[in-house]
């Protein structure tokens, strides 16, 4: 079980001896409080944890947001994508309880919920909290017998960024009720409940890429995951190449419509072509056949049909550490989106042009849903700092807009601290 993150357990304080239990039990990752990039957002939260209800947490939980490399909206159509773990986490200290309560405060928004498990339901005043609620739901429809928790959650991935805040709630609350509850759950199993519990709970019908590298990324690693299998392997990352991730700090009110539409056009094209999903369907099928598809959709299936053979081809580059073609991939991969796809914005447009003007970036494109959010950008180590600097101002300069612009390291998935 877990074969993915088999690493040596830390030592930790004395009062996380059931930590180490479970960890021992389940061969669960542990990481010391001191090696988070973060510790005083830790001890913050495990402090809010006492104060709120007057004891220290049993167990605290990071999971991991997520940048994707290359392979945009080819999850939901059974495609490849290439993820990696990032080093901002969402965080969980929690303890549990004798009866069936739940009891969860958000240090982010500053609100308290709570709810029974034997009766839970969507909660229209703290949204937030739908993620909790979600998964401990289907959880249980899944067989798991749960008892109530107290906990407190917080974290440092940017909330509507497109680096997947929601899915590492939802697995770092998975992992604290496996734990607490001492449930027979594999990693794989994991996310797939936490990806039903977006669709059937929270309402989002993503895929399953952002739940699965949060559970199972590895540090120094992208993760290739065939979404219709799940089929998955780690992908080293070439020690000279920089993941920087720039934050237009705009989202567009067009990404749920938007998002709805080409998922809708995707699964026509599918069916106009005779497979199951647009994963069935290789380059040359798609050339000889495209002009069967109305403009639009043939637009939408191309971007998918390429971008699949981008993220093998992507994955073959990092494998031989050739970062030139690596980037040269990342930058085809943005130009769809934006001409094929439509999902780009003028600021994230903005962003991927002044990233480009240097010869130390391999390459940048958009990555999450699109109409905002964030890109990402290959750039040599030693540029890291011009990087951050040219893009930020090239940015303002054009839009009127502060980015955030923040270097990322690939991270190991959901573990206990």
């Amino acid at each position: 079980m877990d074969s993915q993150i088999t690493v040596p357990l830390s030592t930790v304080a004395d009062s996380y001896l059931s930590c180490r239990h479970h960890a021992k039990r389940y061969h669960m990752s542990t990481q010391s409080v001191s090696q988070i990039q973060n510790p005083a957002l830790v001890n913050l939260i495990i402090a809010r944890h006492a104060e709120r209800f007057g004891s220290s947490p049993t167990i605290t939980v990071a999971a991991p947001g997520r940048v994707n490399l290359i392979g945009e909206h080819t999850d939901y159509n059974g495609g490849f994508v290439l993820p990696a773990a990032i080093d901002r986490s969402v965080f969980l200290a929690a303890s549990p309880r004798q009866d069936d309560l739940v009891q969860i405060h958000s240090a982010d928004f500053n609100a308290d919920v709570s709810f029974s498990l034997r009766s839970i339901c969507r909660d229209t005043d703290q949204e937030w909290s739908n993620y909790e609620r979600g998964v401990a739901t289907v959880l249980q429809e899944a067989g798991q017998r749960l008892r109530g928790f107290n906990a407190v959650v917080g974290g440092n991935v940017p909330i509507g960024s497109g680096l997947s805040s929601s899915a590492a709630v939802e697995v770092a609350t998975a992992y604290a009720l496996r734990t607490l509850n001492d449930l027979d759950l594999d990693l794989v199993t994991l996310a797939k409940l936490c990806q039903r519990a977006e669709n059937t709970f929270v309402g989002v019908n993503c895929g399953i890429m952002d739940q699965f590298v949060s559970a199972l990324g590895r540090a120094g690693h992208a993760l290739l995951i065939d979404c219709r299998s799940l089929d998955h392997r780690l992908v080293p990352i070439p020690a000279d190449m920089s993941i920087v991730i720039c934050d237009t700090r705009v989202k567009h009110e067009l990404l749920a419509s938007g998002y709805n539409e080409r998922r809708a056009q995707c699964e026509e094209g599918a069916r106009v072509l005779g497979v199951k999903s647009l994963r069935d369907v290789d380059w040359p099928t798609f050339e000889r056949r495209q002009c069967e598809l109305p403009e639009a959709v043939r637009r939408r299936c191309r971007h998918v049909v390429s971008e699949n053979r981008r993220v093998l081809e992507a994955v073959a580059a990092l494998e031989a550490s050739d970062l030139a073609e690596f980037g040269r991939l990342m930058n085809q991969s943005h130009d769809s989106l934006r001409d094929d796809f439509e999902v780009s914005c003028p600021e994230l447009d903005v962003m991927v042009t002044a990233a480009l003007q240097l010869e130390a970036v391999y390459g940048s494109r958009m990555t999450g849903a699109g109409f905002g959010g964030c890109t990402v950008s290959a750039v040599r180590p030693e540029s890291v700092e011009h990087f951050q600097a040219h893009v930020a101002s090239e940015y303002e300069a054009a839009t009127g807009r502060v980015p955030s612009v923040y270097v990322c390291h690939p991270a190991d998935g959901v573990r206990l601290i």
